[in-house]
């Protein structure tokens, strides 16, 4: 009797679930949800407003894609729930959230239905980036070795950051919480019932360390004497390793999804991470870039380095048996859809709705049509501040060299260009630092979809690129794990090898592209240089003077 796994990934603007013959390998379904609620970020649904850089979703859209999601898989496939023996999930991450004893966010009862804090506060949200400086001096005035296993800082993105922000401006909502989740994790508990934290969030977004825990109580107090006991009071509960069963699907679960009560559930884990295995990556040297509305990169060594502007290096952070890199960029598909929504004239949105094209697709056949410099354009891709290397979300985005001729398919390739020297700059990165980079992959809609995009990239990093074979990376890796979870496989690397897809397309180097953008690319470091290591601060300085603060900088 043929078997089956769904994972469940749950994006920044959706969620979707993917049902997978583990025997065949075959994606038998898919079904997504948009999140009702979006990313709020002006105002919760109530009208309260929110302040600058805030990005909050809503906990109910998660369970409405858990619930909607895999009943309709279940449903369009007619596969019988009795044969689907294990699920995973996954998460962008760190999305973190305040809840009660018994899971319930706090954002549900009626007295914090308009308290920003009681909310989701999602990955992106930036509003705690204060937090995340004074942590990063801390940590480095009192000696912490764990900061290096994270390129030297943190940034808002990360969990003790958002926590701190709650404690300083709503110190009530910290008080009720009796425990802050990440949803990946809190969206498990939901299913089995049990609580249960992942390594992999813990260690790249909670400074977890496999061999030593998380920081001490004596760091804590420096931050903040209220969170001296955070760990032992609003993070108690253990690790567990990735590849592991994290419950079983509850009676009341198994009645809202259509799965069978019992199933096994595997612990949760993140989406950029879970892809891995997905492309069949199984070793060290491999960059798999996840491109989406933000790009992470994700990569794993045999041995442990010290590399400055990463975002974590963890031990079996990936898989097991590794030390799991990763680096990113804060704004790719966002950057991109950006640049449309706004700067795009009235005469080319009905040029390529005349032909029938998307947007994207319209100025990306546009820009095709131009050889590597001849705009005349260099960009920074830091639209929403720069994770790696410079770890900095108060960089902005920059466009160089603009004329009266300028063209919007000129000024689109010049921000695709910008986010193909900034991952340039991250390979360049690892492998300065003793991590080398052999081959580069890529999953998600863009490398999916935007063969001009990927082409452009291997042209500017100098590498083969090899394509995901599923359009649902990160969903086909959390049934990966779920696979395991279930006992259809004895290992994830097992599991890898049969359910793992890469596309026959490769996109190789065009060398004659690749001689002008090295020169272009020198510009763009300089630039870099210039702009992000402090010789030239009028980014954040422009930034103070829109929000309305004092001149500090």
């Amino acid at each position: 009797m043929t078997k089956y796994s769904i994972g469940v990934d749950f994006g920044t603007l959706s969620g979707r679930a993917l049902l997978v013959d583990i025997e065949s390998g075959i994606e038998i379904e898919s079904c997504a949800l948009d999140y009702p609620h979006a990313v709020m970020d002006e105002m919760l649904p109530d009208g309260t407003r929110l302040g600058a850089d805030w990005a909050l979703q809503h906990p109910k859209d998660y369970l409405d894609v858990l619930t909607k999601t895999i009943a309709g898989v279940i449903r369009k496939s007619g596969v019988s729930a009795e044969d689907i023996i294990g699920v995973g999930v996954d998460f962008t991450a760190c999305t973190m959230l305040p809840v009660q004893g018994d899971g319930t966010p706090l954002c549900f009862a009626d007295r914090f239905i308009n308290n920003p804090h009681a909310y989701v506060k999602l990955w992106k949200h930036h509003a705690a980036q204060d937090k995340a400086n004074r942590l990063n001096s801390i940590a480095e005035d009192m000696g912490e070795e764990w900061l290096k296993s994270y390129g030297g800082k943190i940034s808002s993105e990360w969990l003790f950051p958002k926590i701190w922000q709650i404690l300083s401006e709503a110190p009530e909502v910290y008080e009720e919480a009796d425990y802050f989740m990440e949803a990946t994790d809190w969206i498990v508990w939901q299913m089995t019932g049990v609580q249960t934290r992942n390594s992999c969030t813990a260690g790249y977004k909670a400074i977890w360390n496999k061999q030593k825990g998380y920081p001490g109580e004596v760091f804590f107090e420096a931050l903040d004497p209220r969170m001296r006991d955070i760990v032992s009071t609003k993070l108690d509960c253990s690790v567990t390793p990735l590849g592991q069963k994290a419950g079983v699907v509850t009676a009341e679960m198994a009645a809202l999804t259509g799965l069978k009560e019992g199933t096994a559930v595997a612990i949760a884990n993140v989406d950029a991470h879970v892809c891995v295995p997905a492309v069949k990556i199984t070793g060290s040297g491999k960059m798999l870039a996840i491109m989406g509305t933000s790009t992470c990169h994700m990569l794993m060594g045999n041995d442990e380095r010290y590399v400055p502007g990463i975002c974590g290096c963890v031990e079996d952070g990936i898989l097991p048996g590794f030390f799991g890199y990763e680096a990113g960029q804060s704004c790719v598909g966002d950057h991109f859809a950006w640049f449309c929504e706004n700067c795009v004239s009235a005469d080319y949105l009905e040029a390529a709705q005349k032909e029938g094209k998307d947007i994207h697709v319209y100025l990306q056949e546009k820009m095709s049509e131009q050889r590597p410099g001849e705009s005349g354009l260099l960009a920074l891709d830091w639209w929403n501040g720069n994770r790696s290397v410079l770890v900095d979300v108060d960089l902005t985005g920059m466009m160089l060299g603009m004329t009266l001729q300028t063209k919007p398919e000129e000024m689109y390739r010049a921000l695709v260009e910008s986010t193909a020297y900034g991952t340039r700059k991250i390979i360049e990165n690892f492998e300065q630092h003793g991590v080398p980079v052999d081959e580069f992959y890529a999953a998600g809609g863009i490398a999916e979809k935007s063969p001009a995009i990927m082409q452009i990239y291997a042209d500017i990093i100098r590498k083969p690129i090899f394509i995901s074979g599923s359009a649902q990376g990160p969903a086909l890796g959390s049934a990966i794990f779920g696979a395991v979870a279930g006992g259809g496989f004895d290992s994830v690397y097992e599991a890898a090898e049969r359910l793992g897809k890469l596309k026959e397309t490769r996109y190789l180097p065009i060398e004659e592209n690749a001689r002008i953008y090295d020169r272009l690319y020198a510009e763009y470091d300089r630039l870099h240089k210039y702009f992000g290591e402090g010789e030239n601060d009028v980014m954040k300085r422009l930034k103070a003077i829109k929000i309305g603060e004092e001149e500090n900088i």
